[in-house]
């Protein structure tokens, strides 16, 4: 019956909705062909590559005898030959000496940068912006001082400023009083009753006569308008003035510490490091 409605057609016989059927023509000579090429390339695959498994140990070695572990360790070989030139000076020179070498510090900065992301980022964020609480490094404000001598001296060995918690030593009065000469000082604004204060309860010791902050003891410059810790304001100018800084004696006090890498980076990551920074905040 199939043959009579549709003559001279091959099919199975099987047709529905009285015109849709099953035929039996071959696939077309290009189909069969690349059909039975990527079979026959399996097959070679197979022999050549590790494939399928021939034993409890795993698969078969192949007769390249080729592994993903291998290929890995000859692309890791070969990217240190072409670093070698590179980390052999940095080995042997000063971070100073690194500086002065356009084309070395290009290549420091670059491979630094994964070693500030593993080691820095978590505090001073991507790029050097800072987290909450923690020193932009990004800008050129420094407060240990912004040489290269000072900043590799800073990762290798640390950093922890101390300032005492006045809140038992000055009135309320006097606190508002040089909280309010912080604020003004960073607006550029002058403020003759809070300097006198400021002079007569000893603040120069460590901040100096015109309040800019020394850096050999880390105290903070209190004439720009960067406020190491977060918000800043006359609140926050306030809460560090009454609990200090890293001060055992309050519970409260702010807590400002940078951890020493010597004993977790070799010398040359250090200097990478260094130089990296150095670079974020255009240096001193």
């Amino acid at each position: 019956m199939t043959d009579k409605v549709f003559p001279g057609e091959s099919n199975t016989g099987h047709v529905w909705d009285d015109n849709l059927r099953e035929l039996t023509n071959d696939p077309p000579r290009w189909w069969t062909i690349a059909f039975w090429a990527s079979v026959i390339w399996w097959i070679v695959y197979g022999i050549i590559y590790p494939t399928w498994p021939v034993s409890l140990e795993g698969a078969n070695k192949g007769l390249l005898g080729w592994t993903q572990i291998q290929e890995y360790q000859q692309g890791v070989a070969e990217i240190q030959a072409v670093r070698a030139e590179f980390e052999d000076q940095i080995k042997a020179k000063t971070a100073k000496e690194i500086l002065a070498d356009p084309g070395l510090t290009d290549y420091t900065v670059a491979s630094a940068k994964v070693l500030f992301g593993d080691n820095c980022a978590a505090c001073h964020a991507a790029g050097g912006a800072g987290n909450p609480g923690f020193p932009v490094l990004a800008d050129d404000n420094w407060i240990y001082g912004g040489s290269i001598e000072t900043i590799q001296q800073s990762i290798t060995m640390g950093r922890q400023g101390v300032m005492t918690a006045h809140g038992k030593i000055l009135s309320a009065q006097e606190i508002d009083t040089l909280a309010n000469l912080a604020v003004n000082l960073s607006q550029g604004k002058s403020d003759p009753d809070g300097m006198t204060l400021f002079t007569q309860k000893g603040c120069i010791a460590c901040h100096g006569p015109d309040a800019k902050g020394m850096q050999v003891l880390g105290s903070a410059n209190l004439t720009d308008s960067i406020w190491r810790f977060t918000p800043g304001g006359f609140e926050s100018a306030k809460y560090t003035i009454t609990h200090g800084v890293n001060d055992g004696t309050d519970p409260q006090t702010r807590e400002a510490q940078m951890p020493s890498f010597k004993d977790r980076l070799d010398e040359a990551a250090i200097k990478k490091l260094a130089v990296y920074v150095y670079r974020l905040g255009g240096g001193q």
